[in-house]
């Protein structure tokens, strides 16, 4: 069994139906241990749309890091996403933070995902759940990323969305 850390975020139709959604077609699959509270956000890269919802948890799999960046696809197509342009807006957008300790690079799959010790809402919620976990590429912890990235703005827990804190304690195989 692996653990991994996964990102989701949603800023299309409804934004906290879809992170639900997506945590419960994931736990059908693998062992979802926690999952962090969910922050709105500001969109980065293509700024003209409107702000996600963003969350991190951690899973137990035995799948490999190309099988699961295969589920984490067909979850999003599940869920309407329709392959765009980068940053484009979508209703759900899963991505592979960590995986184990390893270190991932092919031309369909980079772990550590390459842009999150610059994201703080990657690094919010995971630094929430995991503020020890160590980034095996530069040996420093995620609470430590976070820091290095000073004030922290365009990231706000989300009130409104805390349903799906509480709902995840109802779904199968989320502990």
């Amino acid at each position: 069994m692996a653990t991994a850390y996964l990102g989701l975020g949603s800023n299309l139709g409804d934004r906290k139906l879809n992170l639900a959604q997506a945590l419960e077609l994931m736990s059908q699959q693998v062992a979802v241990e926690r999952v962090s509270s969910v922050y709105e956000t500001q969109p980065v890269g293509y700024e003209e749309q409107p702000l996600f919802l963003n969350a991190v948890c951690r899973i137990s799999t035995e799948l490999s890091p190309e099988q699961l960046l295969r589920l984490a696809k067909e979850i999003e197509a599940k869920l309407g996403r329709i392959p765009s342009f980068p940053n484009a807006p979508r209703p759900i957008d899963i991505d592979i933070l960590f995986y184990a300790d390893e270190i991932v690079n092919s031309q369909k799959l980079t772990i550590p995902h390459p842009r999150l010790a610059e994201r703080t809402f990657v690094l919010v919620p995971l630094a929430e759940i995991a503020p020890e976990l160590v980034h095996p590429e530069s040996g420093r912890t995620i609470g430590q990323l976070l820091n290095d990235l000073g004030a922290v703005a365009g990231v706000r827990r989300c009130a409104e969305a805390e349903e799906i804190v509480r709902r995840r304690q109802n779904v199968p195989g989320i502990r």
